[in-house]
């Protein structure tokens, strides 16, 4: 997208726990954001795409703002959030409405009258007409523009849409040409916490996106990132690190691995990411197995061989194989997100796995192939066909009444690959019996 058809954009900050997520969610309509009732859950920038009255506007969600705090996190929300504002046509200032207004929120007011862009004042948490002598005591902020709003009950929404969108140009109706298009490719980086996951995103856009620190768990969220490479766009989407069941006490863990699930249903090539420092470890392959489970096309990428010391590439690949038997058609690469080694073969590798997972065999190639095959023991197969893409799904018909046994399966499976090349993707054999 160039400058000129950039979308207006409008950012979302407020300190944490005054329903930003809640009200990114209720504009975008769509729950992109992990909303709950503790306080910093968002703590990376968050995109949407909102549209009213035929205006279209790119929407960000902050992480909730502590201004001079000393912790890691807050600095790096702040860091994230003011890359953000820099670019923002309107800010929307989120305060809770029920409470008094603290500190933090004076000192957020003075950072963003600082900026010199439009702000409009959402009193969030207002769910009954309220009196304008309570509502006064807000314009102590300093700002103009102060709409009353309950995001969770979508009220007074329709007036700060309104006005913060007033000035944004009209949106042309699409155009026909998405065939023209290249096909976009969704990409999901997964992984146990502290992988890496966050640094590689980093590598892969070229650019600080999510924030990264030593913290397991940091990214609780998913992030989207487009990157164009050789004429193909990709979308990453980081998400949060998948904990194991048991551990997932806390209600944000619990989503976060919701949302990674529904991350890897809604990619076409998922990234599993191994550190090399800890090897392969039971839960990469529970991990794993959702991918797998979802009939993903998967690449293996085992981050931070820089510091695996005296490792051997063979044995640890030999390790992975006998680890994650299932992903025996997933590709392996070695690298280093840090350092950005081995980061920009994955383009053409992601790009290799979408196509052979995208991949159509016509009916007379199929059946031509699988005359040539000699099962042991003996099966006639009648007729094949491709039901399906994404995975590569195929049907036969045999003379045999039940499902093939897993040993010619496989061996069907080995020849569809080498014969058509289906290369990192899962392939699929629904087998029925002739009547």
């Amino acid at each position: 997208m160039t400058p000129s058809e950039r979308l207006p954009s409008v950012v979302i900050v407020g300190r944490p726990n005054v329903g930003k997520s809640t009200l990114f969610n209720a504009i975008t309509g769509q729950r992109r954001a992990i909303v709950g009732d503790e306080p910093g859950i968002t703590r990376d920038r968050i995109y949407g795409e909102g549209y009213h009255r035929k205006r279209k506007f790119e929407l960000i969600d902050t992480g909730g703002i502590i201004p001079n705090d000393d912790e890691l996190i807050p600095s790096e929300i702040l860091k994230q959030a003011r890359v953000a504002l820099e670019t923002a046509e309107q800010i929307v200032f989120v305060i809770d409405g029920r409470t008094e207004i603290t500190g933090i929120d004076r000192d957020l007011a003075q950072m963003l009258r600082k900026l010199g862009k439009p702000v409009s004042l959402a009193v969030n948490k207002i769910d009954h007409a309220v009196r304008d002598s309570l509502l006064n005591n807000f314009y102590s902020l300093g700002f103009e523009n102060m709409f009353p709003v309950s995001a969770e009950h979508k009220l007074g929404l329709q007036a700060l849409l309104d006005h913060i969108t007033e000035e944004f140009p009209l949106s042309e109706p699409e155009e026909e040409t998405d065939e023209k298009k290249p096909q976009k490719i969704k990409v999901a980086i997964i992984g146990r916490p502290n992988v890496g996951k966050s640094t590689l995103l980093n590598s892969l856009s070229g650019q600080e996106r999510a924030i990264v620190s030593p913290v397991a768990g940091t990214t609780r969220d998913s992030v989207d990132e487009s990157v164009t490479a050789d004429g193909t766009e990709f979308l990453f989407v980081d998400t949060a690190g998948i904990r194991r069941k048991g551990k997932t006490t806390e209600m944000t863990e619990k989503l976060s691995v919701v949302m990674a699930r529904r991350n890897i249903r809604m990619s076409h090539v998922v990234l599993l990411v191994i550190d090399a420092t800890q090897g392969v470890l039971g839960h990469d392959a529970t991990v794993a197995g959702y991918a797998h489970e979802e009939g993903r096309a998967v690449i293996l990428c085992v981050n931070k061989w820089d510091a695996a010391g005296d490792k051997d590439r063979k044995e640890f690949t030999q390790q992975i194989r006998d680890e994650l038997k299932f992903l025996d058609y997933a590709p392996v690469i070695f690298m280093s997100a840090k350092k950005g080694s081995g980061v920009k073969q994955l383009f053409s590798l992601i790009k290799m796995c979408f196509e052979s997972a995208s991949k159509r065999v016509t009916t007379g190639d199929l059946n031509r192939f699988v005359a040539t095959l000699r099962f042991e023991p003996a099966i006639k197969v009648f007729y094949i066909t491709q039901a399906g893409l994404r995975p590569p799904t195929f049907v036969l018909f045999t003379d045999r009444p039940n499902a093939l046994h897993f040993s010619a399966e496989r061996f069907l499976i080995n020849r569809l690959r080498e014969t058509f090349g289906f290369q990192g993707t899962p392939v699929v054999i629904k087998a029925k019996g002739h009547h």
